[in-house]
C-alpha cells in the first residue's frame, strides 16, 4: 500500500535518528535482533548495523571478535569494509537504504513516539485527503486523516508538519531543537518568559548566583535571538528618580495590552512588597506602575496567574526565606490590590510550583517545594466561591518536583522539568483539567534542560496548531537551549461532554455557568452511536411543558436534516474512496516495475562486482610478477658490475706482469719462462 510522504521528513542528522529508532537500532523496545531480522534480510540487516555503527561511532577500531559467532563475525566484517567513510554519507545511506526497503517507514515512525492515546498509520486510505504544502520552495503532499477516537471522528494531521523558520518536519509530542541563530542570551535559570505575536520575551534570572536584568527576544519565525536595549520612562513612572531595573530572578512576565509586567522576584536589596514593572513594547521603556490597595509582602518563587482582568498571586517565599501560603488579587483595570481569605484548607505554605486556570473559573496549583521536601499534590480554588478543595487525581500522577514550568492548552495542562533536589524530572506530563486526569506525553534521557529546574515554558502557534517552546534551567548548569514539542492534544477537546465522573470541585463547570436560562437540550454522539440528551435544569417549569411538543417536531426536524447531510457526505466519502482505490492500483503497478527494475539493477551491481573482484585479483597477481623481475633486474645489474669488475682485475694484473719481466731482464733476472707464466 502507497504511503504518504515517503521521502520527505527531517533534516540530517534528525531524519536519520529517526530512521534509526523506527528500524531498531537505538536500544529501544523495538531494538532486538530478533526484531530486526524479521523485519529485515539478512544482507539488509548488516549493511544497516554497519552504517548505523559507523555514523554514530565511527570507523571500525575494535578487534575483531573471537567468539566462533556467524553473525558477530559477519557485523564486525560489514563494519570494517566501510572503512573511513564520513558518519554524514553514513546516516544518507542509511536512510536511503531504509526507504528503498520499507517506503512508508516515515509516515509510521510516529508509533514509536510516546502518546497517551492511540496513534494511525497515515496511508493513503479512503479516509484521506492529499494537502500541497512548501518546503524549502518544493511542493509536497501532506496527508490529513480521519480517525477514530472512543468512538467520535476527529481530524487530525499527519504525524510531521513542516513549520515556518524550523525548516524541518516536527514531530508529535517530541521535543526537537529549532536552528537557532543570533546572539545568544547568557545561560540562565528561574528568568520569566512570556510570548506576544510569535516573539518570546525573557527576562531576567540567575546565573551562577548573581541575578540578572537583560531583556532578549527570540523571533518565533526564523529562530533569530536580539537583545533588546530597554531603557528608562521617565515621564510615566511616578518616582522622582530615574527608574532602574533591578536585576531579579524567581519572578513572573505577563503580557497585558501592549506591555509585559514583571510582578515580584528576588533581588539583591528587596523591597519590603511585591513591586510592578511593565515594559512597553512600542516604546521599549520600563516604568513602575502605581499600585492602589494593600499589596503582599515581596517574594519570589510565586505563582502568577492571569484569570480575565486580574492577576492571582499565590505563595512563594519572601526575603527571609519564609514560605508563604497567601493569596492576593490585583485588579489590571484599576490596578488595586485585594488579599482572598478563602474558605477549605488552603496548600501548604510552598514556592517554585505551578499554576493555571480553567474554564476561567478555577484556579489549579500543582506540586512546589519546602525547605525539606518538594510536593506532587493538587489544589483547586473556585474564584468564584472562593473555595480550597483537594480533588482525586486520576491517571499516572507525576512525581514530586519544584521548579517545574507550565502551559495550557485548551484543558490540557502541560508540565515541563523540576526536581526534587535530587535528580531532575524527565517526564513531559499533562493533566486533562476537565477529567483530572495525568498522562505522560514523552520523556528525555540524561541531564539535559528538559530536566531541568527554574526553566520556563510557553505557548505559541505555527500554521494553526499549538507549539511549546522552553529555554533555559539549572540541572548542574545553567543552560540556554531553547527545544519545541508540538503536542497532539488538541484544544477542541475542551467543548467535547466527558462520560467519565468528574469531580466535585470541577463539575460545576457545566452547570454554573446560567443557572436561571430556558430549558436547552444538547445531543452528543457517543461510542455506539446513540445519542444522549443533556438537560440543564430551570426554575419555570410550566413554558417549559407548553413547548416540549414544538421543540420534539423541531428536534425532529434537525435530526432529519442531519441524516441527509451524512447520506450526501457518505456518498461523496464512497466516489473519493474509488478514486483512490484507482490510484492505489495504479501505485500498486508503479511500484512493482520499480522494484522489478531495482533487482535488475542489484543483479548488475552483483556482477560488476564479481567483475571487480576478478580485476582486483588481476592486478594484486601483476603487482607481484612486476615485484618479481625488479628483483631480477637488480640482480642482473649486480653480476654485470662483479663480472666487469672481475675483468678489470685480470687486465690490470696482465698488464703489471708484463712490465716487470722487461724491467727484470735490463737488470740481469731472467725472463719468465711460458711454463711459469
Amino acid at each position: 500500500m502507497a504511503m504518504a510522504r515517503a521521502s520527505s521528513g527531517l533534516a540530517y542528522p534528525e531524519r536519520f535518528f529517526a530512521a534509526a529508532s523506527y528500524a531498531g537500532f537505538d536500544g529501544s523496545p523495538q531494538s532486538s535482533t530478533k526484531d530486526i531480522e524479521s523485519r529485515f534480510k539478512p544482507d539488509v540487516a548488516l549493511i544497516l548495523y554497519a552504517l548505523y555503527k559507523q555514523a554514530t561511532v565511527g570507523p571500525c577500531n575494535v578487534p575483531k571478535p573471537s567468539s566462533w559467532s556467524r553473525v558477530e563475525q559477519s557485523k564486525w566484517q560489514s563494519w570494517k569494509e566501510l572503512a573511513n567513510m564520513a558518519s554524514t554519507e553514513a546516516m544518507r545511506l542509511f536512510v536511503k537504504l531504509l526507504e528503498e526497503e520499507d517506503p512508508g517507514w516515515y509516515s509510521r515512525a510516529s508509533n514509536f513516539v510516546a502518546e497517551p492515546e492511540p496513534v494511525v498509520d497515515v496511508q493513503m486510505n479512503h479516509n484521506s485527503r492529499v494537502e500541497t504544502i512548501i518546503e524549502n520552495g518544493n511542493a509536497l503532499p501532506e496527508t490529513k486523516t480521519i480517525s477514530t477516537e472512543n468512538g467520535s471522528m476527529m481530524d487530525t494531521q499527519d504525524k510531521d508538519v513542516v513549520s515556518e523558520g524550523l525548516g524541518s518536519v516536527v514531530f508529535y509530542d517530541q521535543w526537537i531543537a529549532p536552528p537557532i541563530s543570533g546572539q545568544l542570551p547568557k545561560a540562565r535559570y528561574e528568568h520569566a518568559a512570556a510570548v506576544v505575536q510569535d516573539k518570546m520575551y525573557i527576562f531576567g534570572g540567575n546565573h551562577n548566583g548573581r541575578y540578572l536584568s537583560d531583556l532578549h527576544v527570540l523571533d518565533l519565525r526564523s529562530w533569530t535571538w536580539s537583545k533588546v536595549d530597554a531603557k528608562a520612562d521617565l515621564e510615566s513612572s511616578e518616582l522622582s528618580s530615574p527608574v532602574v531595573v533591578t536585576p531579579c530572578a524567581g519572578h513572573s512576565l505577563i503580557p497585558w495590552e501592549n506591555k509585559l509586567l514583571s510582578i515580584a522576584g528576588h533581588t539583591k536589596d528587596p523591597s519590603e512588597t511585591i513591586q510592578v514593572k511593565a515594559f512597553d513594547l512600542q516604546t521599549g521603556t520600563w516604568s513602575n506602575l502605581k499600585t492602589y490597595g494593600k499589596p503582599p509582602v515581596s517574594r519570589g518563587g510565586q505563582s502568577v496567574t492571569l484569570v480575565g482582568t486580574s492577576l492571582v498571586i499565590f505563595g512563594g517565599q519572601d526575603a527571609k526565606r519564609t514560605l508563604l501560603n497567601d493569596l492576593h488579587i490585583l485588579d489590571l483595570e484599576t490596578m488595586t490590590w485585594d488579599e482572598i481569605d478563602a474558605v477549605g484548607v488552603p496548600p501548604s505554605p510552598r514556592s517554585d510550583h505551578a499554576a493555571a486556570v480553567h474554564a476561567e473559573r478555577y484556579l489549579l496549583i500543582f506540586g512546589g517545594g519546602s525547605h525539606a521536601t518538594c510536593f506532587n499534590d493538587l489544589h483547586v480554588l473556585d474564584l468564584q466561591a472562593m473555595e480550597w478543595a483537594r480533588p482525586t487525581q486520576q491517571g499516572e500522577i507525576p512525581t514530586p518536583r519544584a521548579g517545574h514550568a507550565s502551559v495550557t492548552v485548551g484543558e490540557n495542562w502541560f508540565i515541563v522539568g523540576g526536581g526534587d533536589n535530587k535528580s531532575g524530572a524527565s517526564e513531559t506530563v499533562v493533566l486533562n483539567m476537565s477529567r483530572l486526569v495525568w498522562s505522560v506525553v514523552t520523556s528525555v534521557q540524561g541531564r539535559v534542560p528538559l530536566a531541568s529546574e527554574g526553566l520556563s515554558l510557553v505557548v505559541s502557534s505555527f500554521n494553526g496548531e499549538d507549539i511549546l517552546v522552553s529555554f533555559g534551567g539549572y540541572n548542574g548548569r545553567y543552560n540556554n537551549e531553547v527545544n519545541v514539542l508540538k503536542p497532539s492534544h488538541k484544544s477542541t477537546l475542551q467543548s467535547k461532554i466527558m462520560e467519565a465522573p468528574v469531580p466535585d470541585s470541577v463539575s460545576a463547570v457545566h452547570n454554573a455557568t446560567n443557572p436561571t436560562r430556558d430549558l436547552e437540550s444538547e445531543f452528543e454522539v457517543g461510542q455506539e452511536g446513540k445519542i444522549r440528551e443533556i438537560v440543564i435544569d430551570n426554575n419555570d417549569q410550566e413554558p417549559t411543558k407548553a413547548k416540549s411538543g414544538e421543540t420534539g417536531e423541531h428536534l425532529m426536524a434537525i435530526l432529519k436534516a442531519e441524516k441527509e447531510e451524512l447520506e450526501s457526505s457518505l456518498n461523496k466519502e464512497k466516489l473519493q474512496n474509488l478514486q483512490l482505490k484507482q490510484e492505489l492500483v495504479e501505485a500498486e503497478t508503479r511500484n512493482t516495475d520499480l522494484y522489478k527494475e531495482l533487482q535488475s539493477v542489484r543483479g548488475q551491481l552483483a556482477a560488476e562486482q564479481s567483475r571487480c573482484f576478478k580485476l582486483e585479483v588481476d592486478v594484486a597477481e601483476l603487482r607481484q610478477k612486476l615485484q618479481t623481475m625488479e628483483t631480477l633486474q637488480k640482480e642482473l645489474e649486480l653480476l654485470q658490475r662483479q663480472k666487469a669488475a672481475s675483468e678489470q682485475a685480470a687486465l690490470n694484473a696482465k698488464q703489471r706482469q708484463s712490465s716487470s719481466g722487461v724491467w727484470g731482464w735490463l737488470a740481469g733476472s731472467p725472463l719468465p719462462r711460458e711454463d711459469d707464466a
